[in-house]
């Protein structure tokens, strides 16, 4: 898993609430057990027609936000099934951020697992970022993990909190896996020592 330490990007502006995970990544896009290659079906229903053509009304599909790597978006993101998919589609794309008034729980958490800092911050804090965000291209924010803040393209400074081991976890690039080998040098030891004391099992 990629590290995330400090992100200067541009933020795409989607003030919807309840922005649920079929709607990020729809069911029919779930047969797939690969992180890759489900970035093109983010938001599939939202950004392509019956046909298959872009809906350049959509906000990921505007030239200023192609390019988009923080999402700001409305209250309750992620909610509906647990499905970790989702947070595999927005990380495809290219987005490493998402900062939102609340999340549900799963995808939080299942965030956070794939490299994905989700950011949870009071209503007017989300506001502040999402006008930054409507200005385009030209306004990058920039998301210091290790300071806890966002700055804004205006050079306005948000903190945020997060639970020290995600923060950990992220800084340092480890999912479960890595988190697990982190102690390899105790695992290897103690089946070295069990092999010795148990040679017939």
């Amino acid at each position: 898993m990629d590290k995330f330490t400090t992100l200067t990007g541009i933020a795409a502006p989607m003030p919807l609430v309840n922005v649920d995970t079929d709607m990020i990544i729809p069911k029919q896009f779930l047969k797939t057990i690969k992180r890759s290659g489900l970035g093109v079906n983010l938001f599939d229903e939202m950004r392509y027609d019956r046909d298959g053509n872009e809906n350049p009304e959509f906000v990921l599909n505007q030239p200023q936000y192609r390019d988009a790597e923080i999402l700001v978006g409305g209250e309750n993101f992620g909610c509906g099934s647990s499905r970790e998919h989702a947070p595999w589609a927005i990380k495809d794309f290219g987005i490493a951020c998402v900062i939102a008034p609340s999340f549900a729980d799963i995808f939080f958490n299942n965030c956070f697992k794939n490299g994905i800092l989700p950011i949870a911050l009071p209503q007017e804090q989300v506001d502040i970022l999402m006008k930054d965000a409507k200005k385009g291209a030209n306004a990058r924010m920039t998301v210091d993990l290790e300071a806890q803040t966002i700055t804004t393209s205006d050079g306005e400074v948000i903190g945020f909190e997060v639970d020290p081991f995600k923060k950990h976890c992220l800084l340092n690039g480890l999912d479960d896996i890595g988190l697990t080998m982190e102690h390899a040098a105790k695992i290897d030891a103690f089946e070295a020592n069990l092999r010795s004391q148990r040679p017939w099992a």
